[in-house]
């Protein structure tokens, strides 16, 4: 059993899970704001053993602060407020883990974590690009989260894994800015050697995964990861100085299995052994 109460706020922790149930920018499939219940919920099926790394999560120092209180009707508000929380957590000096909740969660933490990491790197697991300068003439929206920490982390700290879809003008920037890798083992190994020693904050967007093992998703696409690929990156990336990460795109409701609920919490899972080593 996946126990979420490992540790009270008021004690210490190395991590610090943070709920984000917002998805008032999404622009098809809504729900997204029900994913970090649904992670919860799963968790009583799921085993704190990964074998992988051959860690159990009762090693981990971690806690739950729960969800977050965000106003559906402003997009402002909701962001200021999980910037806030981000930065309480760096302040206790615990790694924020945010879960959302769509992408455009992880602008503000990922500023919060810049502003106290200035060198930090961004490597973002998704299947889409998220760098249009504006969807639908707003420029805070999950379409647009990776053209805005460009703003102020710039391109060249950026590295994108599993994009499948974008358009023309994504599609020359990530190139022109050499952003875009791939899960083949060289370019890992290249990746790996990228990070290096810069303090590293991980984003992943759940629908890099194929719609085959998780469907429960806004914006799903075909020609996604499997389990295995999500686990070998996490591999090459061991040892990496993460110093902030989430999970986000899980719409529980779109998926009556519960299949990908479940595969989200085992992401999680796997994400809170990795940060911790």
């Amino acid at each position: 059993m996946f126990d979420y109460t490992n540790r009270e706020l008021h004690e210490s922790h190395d991590i610090r899970i943070i709920g984000a149930p917002f998805d008032g920018t999404v622009s098809f499939r809504p729900g997204a704001r029900f994913g970090p219940a649904a992670i919860r919920d799963a968790s009583d099926g799921v085993e704190t053993y990964s074998p992988i790394f051959d860690c159990d999560l009762e090693s981990v120092s971690y806690a739950d602060a729960g969800d977050l209180e965000l106003p559906m009707g402003s997009v402002e508000a909701a962001l200021s407020i999980i910037k806030e929380a981000v930065e309480d957590a760096l302040g206790d000096g615990a790694v924020p883990f945010v879960l959302g909740g769509e992408h455009l969660v992880s602008l503000p933490a990922i500023e919060a974590v810049y502003q106290k990491h200035p060198d930090l790197v961004v490597v973002q697991l998704d299947a889409h690009a998220d760098q249009r300068e504006e969807y639908l003439g707003v420029k805070l929206s999950h379409a647009c989260i990776m053209r805005r920490v460009s703003e102020f982390l710039g391109q060249e700290h950026i590295r994108q894994i599993g994009v499948r879809s974008g358009t023309r003008d994504e599609y020359r920037l990530m190139r022109d800015y050499n952003t875009l890798t791939t899960f083949h083992d060289d370019a890992l190994t290249e990746l790996r050697s990228w990070i290096g020693d810069r303090p590293l904050y991980l984003t992943v967007d759940l629908d890099v995964f194929d719609p085959a093992s998780f469907p429960g998703t806004g914006t799903p696409e075909p020609g996604g990861i499997d389990w295995w690929t999500f686990q070998r990156f996490l591999t090459s990336i061991q040892g990496c100085n993460i110093v902030g990460l989430d999970a986000v795109e899980l719409a529980p409701h779109l998926d009556a299995s519960g299949c990908s609920s479940v595969l989200a919490t085992k992401c999680l899972r796997e994400m809170l052994i990795i940060a911790s080593m």
